[in-house]
């Protein structure tokens, strides 16, 4: 394995932190509704449809036992619903409501803006470039693409 240049690792700490400025600000309004921890949720249940509670908390890296009380308060305030697995009726399966999927389509959408601005200040060459660099950095760090999400149904 080969040791990041010095300038490469001080580029990405650079641009994670610009990342992490459009992360924020797209978040910010959301959280007045709901809580870091419980936008995770949605992001994830929106990005693969219902799961059973075990399975969520894991993804999620909660404690099941704990775990389900949030899940319980999302419920409560309409972000999540639960129903039975209809090839396996002793299963529940936790899953976004459209309120929660609108939630989560609201902050992806305002993200989208910021991140279209900021590419606007840039050459074609230079958004190809970044696009490619980033793809790149995403698959080192075992992020898997969306389309393989779709895929492999997760």
């Amino acid at each position: 394995m080969m040791n990041p240049d010095v300038d490469a690792t001080d580029a990405v700490l650079h641009a994670s932190r610009a990342l992490l400025g459009v992360v924020a600000r797209s978040i910010a309004p959301a959280l007045d509704q709901v809580s870091l921890p419980q936008f995770r949720v949605l992001v994830v249940l929106t990005a693969t449809g219902p799961l059973r509670m075990g399975a969520l908390a894991e993804r999620i890296g909660a404690q099941p036992s704990t775990f389900s009380r949030t899940v319980d308060r999302m419920v409560t305030n309409g972000w999540l619903a639960r129903a039975a697995n209809e090839n396996s009726r002793r299963e529940v399966l936790v899953r976004a409501t459209p309120e929660g999927q609108q939630l989560v389509d609201r902050v992806t959408e305002r993200r989208s803006e910021e991140l279209r601005a900021i590419l606007a200040v840039l050459t074609e060459t230079e958004q190809k470039e970044i696009a490619a660099a980033l793809r790149a950095f995403a698959t080192a760090a075992g992020e898997p693409h969306p389309a393989t999400l779709l895929t492999l149904g997760l």
